[in-house]
């Protein structure tokens, strides 16, 4: 058995995590955290918080842990910093004394963070398989292959690529080489004032949230459905003649986030009917239906601030993922908060970063240990970086 002698003056014994299910039963080959609705069942180890404060504490300034907004509270707990993903990738850079950036979060958000930090800093996803169903919608295959398409249309020259912060780092480094840039769920009328504005673009193509693309397009630029159209990878030539690609203002990527593309026109209705007076406050990657009939419209960090700033008694139904609802709902006793659909699950694959892992991950690193790792091609770095620069120098 390894030991540690920082962690012995604790009183912790290193020794190999078991990787316990959360789950039903103890089938190895079951999902964990995939109920719904109601509550995540809790860590089965209930000495977890205490080895995680412990380890943490061993390695002093030499750990950086980010958290996601949507992940759990128990986990959220020893967040050094929470926040959005660009947030977070963020003040992984600003924390250069930091070696090691234990990213609790899903899988593109850790490949930024490893764009953005310095070449000493390690950075780390306690659980590989916390990956993103919106980020996966888009391979790089996928996104050359329409590119060409593009190209065979005639309209290459004038088509910006604008991709989403939730995407992988090769739809970074693609939009990088073609002279587009990123964009967050905060700033994507920005940037598409700079395709359409100063970059010169006659359209853009969106990737790969269709629904963001779309809410940002008709709802701040003034465009209409008909600036639409999709491109569908899984159909010859993205299922688009050459006179739609032609056409168009705006090529979305068919692709969605899983959590905040199950609500509905229904769901909106059936609160409104449920609590008198509700606001609906929602998540610009829902559907247009959704975004349309709701009250306002914002990103996560939007979301917090309104219901923060909101007098007492307000009533919000809010279309995000659950962990974020739950917590802000506990935050203001004095205001009533519930979430837009009561069927709706948490978001599964950010929920595999659950104490299990990010106990594993912080004893590893106190026994001189990096696991899960998370390391970018330089080709792809270099491209990835020039994308996400530009997305900082829009005003």
């Amino acid at each position: 058995m390894t030991t540690n002698p920082a962690l012995e003056r604790l009183g912790v014994t290193a020794s190999p995590l078991a990787m316990l299910l959360l789950g039903r039963d103890a089938d190895p080959g079951s999902e964990r955290g995939v109920e719904c609705p109601g509550d995540l069942p809790p860590a089965a180890d209930p000495d977890l918080a205490r080895r995680a404060a412990a380890a943490k504490a061993a390695l002093g300034d030499d750990v950086f842990i980010l958290g996601h907004h949507y992940q759990r509270d128990d986990v959220i707990a020893f967040a050094d910093v929470t926040g959005d993903s660009f947030k977070l990738a963020q003040q992984a850079a600003a924390r250069p004394a930091a070696s090691a950036i234990v990213f609790c979060g899903v899988h593109f958000m850790a490949e930024s963070a490893d764009i953005l930090t310095a070449d000493h800093q390690r950075v780390i996803l306690p659980d590989l398989a916390a990956g993103c169903s919106m980020a996966d919608m888009a391979t790089a295959e996928q996104v050359e292959q329409a590119w060409d398409d593009i190209l065979d249309a005639g309209v290459a020259t004038g088509t910006v690529p604008v991709s989403y912060m939730n995407s992988s780092a090769a739809i970074k480094a693609f939009t990088g080489r073609h002279g587009g840039t990123i964009c967050t769920s905060s700033n994507a009328e920005r940037a598409l004032d700079w395709a359409f504005g100063e970059r010169g673009g006659q359209r853009v193509i969106f990737l790969p949230d269709q629904h963001l693309g779309r809410n940002t397009a008709i709802d701040k630029l003034g465009m209409s459905e008909a600036d639409c159209v999709v491109y569908d990878p899984r159909r010859p030539g993205g299922g688009l003649s050459r006179a739609q690609l032609r056409d168009a203002r705006m090529i979305l990527w068919r692709g969605h986030c899983s959590v905040h593309g199950r609500f509905t026109r229904e769901c909106v209705d059936e609160v409104r009917e449920r609590v008198p007076g509700v606001q609906v406050l929602v998540h610009p990657e829902c559907r247009r239906e959704v975004v349309s009939a709701a009250d306002l419209v914002g990103s996560t960090e939007y979301i917090i601030k309104v219901v923060d700033e909101a007098p007492p008694g307000s009533s919000f139904a809010v279309g995000t993922e659950l962990n974020l609802v739950q917590r802000l709902a506990n935050r203001h006793p004095d205001k009533t908060i519930v979430f837009l659909d009561r069927t709706v699950c948490f978001c599964s694959t950010m929920n595999r970063i659950d104490m299990p892992h990010l106990v594993w991950a912080l004893e590893a690193l106190a026994r001189g240990e990096t696991v899960n790792r998370i390391t970018v091609d330089p080709e792809v770095a270099t491209y990835s970086r020039k994308a996400l620069d530009q997305m900082l120098t829009l005003p």
